[in-house]
C-alpha cells in the first residue's frame, strides 16, 4: 500500500511540474508575442535607443564603455553563443549521450537545438528587422536582427544541457547550481549582443523568451514519451 502511495505521490509530483511548465511556456510565448507586436508597430525604438547608448562613451558612440580589455572579453563572451562554439557543445554532448546508451536524452539534444536554429531562422526572415545603426557594431553581422540567434540559441542550449545534468542527482542544490549557471551564460550572451552594438535589446529579450520556451517544450515532449514507455525512463541517480 505504501508503495502505491508514493507511486501515486510521485505521478502527481510529475502533472505538477509539467503544469507548471506548460504555464512557463505560455507566459514566455506571451511576452516573445507581446514584443513582437511592439517590434511590428515600431513602438520600442527609444527604449531600444536607450540602452545601447547606455553601452557606449557619449563622447564617441563607437566606443563601448569600460576599458579596452572589457570590449575583448564582451567579443569571448558572445562567441560563447556562436554556431561554432554551440555546434562543437552540442556535437561533444550528444557523442558522449550516444556512447552511454542515453539515446533519448541525445535526440532531445538535436531536436531542441537543429530545432531552434530552423525556428529562429524562420522568425527572422519573417521579421526581417535590420541590424541596430545608432552605433557602428564592433562585430560582423550576416543576418536580420530580430529575435537574436546568439540569445535563442545559447538559451535552448546551455538550458537543455543544465536539465539533462539536473536528472543526473537528487540534490537540489546541485540542479539549482547547474541551472543558475546555464541562466548566467545565457544572460552574459546576451548582454554582450547589446553592449557589442549588434542587437536591439528587443531582439535580446525576445531570443531569450523564444529560446526558454522551445528548451521547455521539448523537455516535456520527452517527458510525456517516458511516462509513454516510448523513450526510455530516467535513470536512477
Amino acid at each position: 500500500m505504501k508503495a502505491v502511495q508514493r507511486q501515486i505521490a510521485r505521478f502527481r509530483g510529475i502533472e505538477t511540474k509539467l503544469l507548471v511548465t506548460v504555464l512557463a511556456i505560455a507566459g514566455l510565448l506571451l511576452v516573445f508575442g507581446l514584443i513582437a507586436e511592439d517590434v511590428l508597430e515600431q513602438s520600442t525604438p527609444a527604449f531600444d535607443r536607450n540602452i545601447i547608448l547606455w553601452f557606449r562613451n557619449p563622447a564617441d558612440l563607437s566606443d563601448p564603455i569600460g576599458p579596452v580589455w572589457i570590449e575583448e572579453a564582451a567579443r569571448d563572451i558572445t562567441a560563447l553563443g556562436s554556431f561554432a562554439v554551440l555546434g562543437i557543445l552540442l556535437f561533444v554532448v550528444v557523442s558522449y549521450l550516444f556512447l552511454i546508451g542515453r539515446h533519448d536524452a541525445a535526440w532531445v539534444m538535436l531536436v531542441a537545438v537543429i530545432g531552434g536554429v530552423a525556428l529562429n531562422s524562420l522568425l527572422k526572415l519573417g521579421f526581417n528587422r535590420p541590424r541596430p545603426d545608432l552605433v557602428a557594431p564592433t562585430a560582423r553581422i550576416f543576418t536580420p536582427s530580430f529575435p537574436s540567434g546568439h540569445a535563442a540559441l545559447s538559451a535552448i542550449t546551455y538550458l537543455t544541457i543544465a536539465a539533462l545534468l539536473g536528472r543526473t542527482t537528487q540534490s537540489r542544490r546541485l540542479r539549482l547550481y547547474v541551472m543558475c549557471l546555464a541562466i548566467i551564460l545565457t544572460f552574459m550572451v546576451g548582454v554582450s549582443r547589446v553592449y557589442l552594438g549588434v542587437h536591439y535589446p528587443t531582439d535580446v529579450l525576445a531570443g531569450w523568451c523564444i529560446g526558454a520556451a522551445w528548451a521547455l517544450i521539448c523537455w516535456v515532449a520527452m517527458t510525456r514519451l517516458q511516462q509513454e514507455g516510448q523513450v526510455d525512463p530516467p535513470q536512477a541517480s
